[in-house]
């Protein structure tokens, strides 16, 4: 069925055929109709199947054939995270490109000047992350009071990253006659609650049992203590010749650390998470889509938004905490109907998150045996302490260091040599050491009393 049998008009076939699209996905087929004829939607599908389009397109048609009327936006996609705001807004100018519709993104990290800049010349679609939008909303550099079309995409990340109250606000800001669309992956209680205050008269669309994988991504596990996790994944980086890899790890100085660790083995390794500068972040996903980097180590906030052409391999380094970001982690390969290859390195403190998984994913994740590699070497003890490698992770990610804090120069500088003195070295006795306390003049022994005494 092409994509013309869904009711679109040539100036977007035409530019889905130019990217090779020619035929609709599943979830495409059965929102796409629905949208055009204004109805509300809630929709579920698997990541990777094609949700984006499926609002993208028909928004874009209903805003083209309407009247344009003043420069406030006409159509507002609210989005948890930044990459995928600019994600979203990416395939908007690439769908709309035969189309005279403008498109702005908002999203934190950057100069807001430039965005502003953007709303004065209006808008016809903005893409946005709540707490950004905000902000213009509070300037007045924005206008949502003629908002036709409302998008709220991954909206359980969007709970679980504690925007409830953001979004209420924002929708306080819409009018109260527009139409109103919800995707996400996964769909939780809370969600459905929200989409029956949200929706008026939904359609309710599932395409897939929910918070399943999609079929094209084969899932093993190997089971491996903790401290050789970085030694398997070297293994398998370079026995199998991968080119490509998504690494997730729980939390951002543990990407810092396995990217530092990586790039030690010989492999070009890059972390992105959120401590790291939009810039960086940018940079960071950009090299690794144009293979300059072989890995790329990141945490939850790479789970939504990347969408990297055949992706072939994702690795849970760690097992996340929360069961469906599972899915929405290996949904990053097997995109657009590619195969890929999902692997997570499970030690015996996962177990239960294991479990978790397998609950929510209804069915056993299959088991591959450990292949021989070369066990990793105790790390040596530092005399600096077990905070050695936290300020070390802290200085990667961003944070600044204490001399960067305003910390005087050469006492930080003293701090580390009265360190290194106390555990390298013994102390050396001093001349008066040797002097008994009862012996010491009248003058010292006041001097030590009002030292005491402040």
């Amino acid at each position: 069925m092409p994509f013309s049998s869904l009711g679109l008009i040539p100036e977007l076939t035409h530019a889905l055929a130019e990217r090779g699209y020619t035929q609709p996905t599943p979830i495409q087929s059965r929102v796409v109709p629905e949208i055009l004829a204004g109805r509300d939607i809630l929709a579920g599908a698997q990541t990777g199947t094609g949700k984006t389009a499926g609002f993208t397109l028909p928004i874009l048609q209903l805003l083209h054939l309407r009247p344009r009327a003043g420069k406030a936006p006409r159509a507002l996609v609210l989005v948890p995270t930044r990459e995928l705001a600019a994600q979203v807004s990416e395939s908007v100018r690439s769908y709309g490109k035969n189309l005279q519709l403008r498109t702005a993104v908002l999203f934190g990290g950057v100069s807001i000047n430039p965005q502003i800049e953007a709303l004065k010349h209006g808008v016809d679609i903005l893409v946005a992350t709540p707490g950004r939008l905000l902000d213009h909303a509070q300037q007045g550099s924005v206008d949502l009071s003629r908002v036709q079309i409302f998008v709220l995409d991954e909206a359980d990340r969007m709970l679980d990253m504690g925007f409830i109250a953001d979004i209420r606000r924002v929708i306080k800001l819409l009018p109260q006659q527009r139409q109103n669309l919800m995707f996400s992956a996964t769909y939780s209680q809370d969600i459905r609650r929200l989409a029956q205050s949200l929706l008026h008269d939904p359609v309710q669309i599932d395409v897939a049992p929910r918070n399943t994988a999609v079929q094209t991504v084969e899932q093993r596990i190997f089971r491996v203590p903790k401290d050789q996790k970085r030694a398997l994944l070297s293994h398998l980086i370079h026995e199998g010749g991968w080119q490509q890899v998504l690494v997730f790890t729980r939390t951002k100085h543990g990407a810092n650390r396995l990217a530092r660790q990586l790039a030690e083995d010989g492999i070009e390794t890059a972390a992105i998470h959120g401590n790291k500068s939009q810039s960086a972040r940018t940079q960071a996903l950009a090299a690794f889509k144009q293979a300059k980097v072989r890995a790329l180590v990141a945490t939850e906030v790479a789970s939504r938004g990347l969408d990297i052409k055949e992706l072939p391999h994702v690795v849970n380094y760690e097992l996340p905490n929360v069961p469906e970001d599972y899915v929405h982690r290996i949904g990053r390969t097997g995109r657009a109907g590619a195969s890929g290859e999902a692997i997570s390195l499970v030690s015996p403190e996962e177990e239960d998150l294991l479990k978790d998984i397998e609950r929510l994913l209804r069915k056993p994740i299959p088991e591959s045996a450990l292949p021989r590699f070369a066990p990793a070497r105790p790390q040596p003890k530092s005399h600096d302490g077990p905070g050695k490698d936290h300020r070390k992770d802290a200085h990667v990610s961003g944070a600044r260091s204490p001399r960067e804090r305003g910390a005087p120069a050469r006492a930080h500088e003293r701090a580390q040599r009265d360190s290194h003195t106390k555990e390298s070295s013994p102390r050396q006795p001093r001349a008066r050491d040797a002097t008994p306390r009862s012996h010491a003049t009248p003058k010292r022994s006041r001097r030590n009393r009002r030292y005491r005494a402040r």
